[in-house]
């Protein structure tokens, strides 16, 4: 797939999220994600009114699903989501209920690698039973530390042929490296949304 930006809307107030949202989507931002901490302040509510706003946008529900796979698969969906998350920290039965829930319901699953002692392995595990695609993050406190945070994306772009999204600390310095270390999908944050110019940031 043609390498997309996805912007991450961590806010608690779903007016702040839609504005920042209508000035990057004009910026050039594709893929909207209803962050986690909007997600638990607004419900899915938040899902249903980004949808409404923005019919063409492809929306990620990060849900990091623990447990009860196949029924918040099948809630993000019918609230309009895309793409639903459940952390690859969870069982094998839950993420296989995750994916299959998703060929159900018609949303894509992202499997996110987060805090995992063999994110390469749970990736293998992760397109081996359908996942759409996967996530690394690459933690802030480790990119402090001065270690490279697109080593894990590298050993998982060359173990699976899935689409691969990266999250952490990721700005306009280093998008185009994370894209030609293996990322598909880039996620930005706060260099977007604690911007002056969301619009210009996006850009």
């Amino acid at each position: 797939m043609k390498p997309a930006l996805q912007l991450a809307l961590d806010f608690v107030d779903l007016h702040r999220a839609l504005g920042v949202a209508q000035e990057a989507m004009r910026g050039g931002v594709e893929w909207l994600e209803i962050g986690t901490p909007l997600l638990k302040a607004e419900g899915l509510d938040a899902v249903r009114k980004l949808r409404a706003e923005f019919p063409k946008a492809t929306l990620v529900c990060d849900t990091k699903t623990m447990d009860a796979g196949r029924i918040e698969m099948e809630c993000a969906a019918k609230a309009g989501a895309d793409v639903a998350t459940v952390l690859g920290a969870a069982s094998d039965a839950t993420l296989r209920e995750c994916i299959e829930a998703g060929r159900n319901y018609g949303i894509r699953v992202a499997v996110d690698l987060v805090s995992l002692e063999d994110p390469v392995k749970r990736a293998r595990q992760a397109e081996e039973w359908g996942a759409a695609l996967v996530g690394v993050h690459c933690p802030i406190d480790q990119q402090m530390e001065g270690k490279d945070p697109f080593d894990v994306l590298r050993a998982v772009a060359q173990a699976v042929s899935i689409p691969i999204s990266v999250a952490g600390g990721v700005n306009s310095e280093t998008a185009a490296a994370a894209v030609a270390a293996g990322a598909s999908v880039v996620v930005v944050g706060g260099a977007i949304t604690k911007s002056e110019d969301a619009a210009a940031a996006t850009a």
